[in-house]
């Protein structure tokens, strides 16, 4: 006798958000933190998406290569690649975070792990001549490895007091659900474009 096969059930689709305290979530409680918070929204728009939480407060894009092996399991379908802000903070030159990231994104690559790249943007105190480097990098990156790019990760939270931490950096839980409302129809995109690789 033939044991006919059900339809087979596709599994969730594995997102790792690799990043700093923007990913981590500093200040706030695990389920409002940004991978938590765009896993709920993506479930909401019918996404089969898990979201796993790779943010390291601190972390710089050398950090995050150095950590990036065992940050990223193997069976990861895609990474959400957030760094860099803790570079710029420091002042590092933007020519070492752009290498850092490179061989992160080549990492990956190489591991057959899709990449979509959240950019940073300098602060404006810094000068034109860093502003204009640091800027410059991430859009020079999504070109040079083909990856899907959102331009800036805290656009519209950056400049609002009212959805930043007292420290006026981290974003607050509305903050990050701000993060998230922006960042959505970019990971939409990036989940159903994995869906569809063979």
């Amino acid at each position: 006798m033939t044991m006919l096969a059900g339809p087979a059930v596709a599994a969730p689709l594995r997102l790792v958000a690799l990043g700093d305290s923007l990913t981590a979530g500093h200040g706030l409680p695990a389920e409002a933190a940004f991978p938590a918070v765009l896993e709920r929204a993506l479930k909401e728009k019918g996404l089969d998406v898990t979201v796993a939480n790779a943010g390291v407060s601190g972390d710089t894009a050398t950090g995050g290569l150095d950590r990036v092996d065992w940050s990223v399991p193997d069976g990861t379908d895609g990474v959400i690649l957030e760094l860099g802000a803790n570079d710029m903070l420091r002042g590092t030159d933007p020519a070492v975070t752009e290498k850092a990231l490179d061989a992160i994104i080549a990492r990956l690559k190489e591991r057959g792990i899709p990449v979509m790249l959240a950019g940073m943007k300098a602060a404006r105190n810094l000068g034109p001549d860093y502003v204009a480097r640091f800027d410059a990098l991430y859009p020079r990156l999504a070109e040079r490895h083909g990856l899907m790019l959102y331009p800036f990760f805290l656009d519209g939270v950056a400049t609002d007091r009212s959805l930043t931490l007292p420290d006026g950096l981290h974003p607050t839980a509305k903050g990050v659900e701000r993060i998230v409302a922006g960042i959505l129809p970019s990971v939409e995109s990036f989940a159903t474009r994995l869906r569809k690789a063979p």
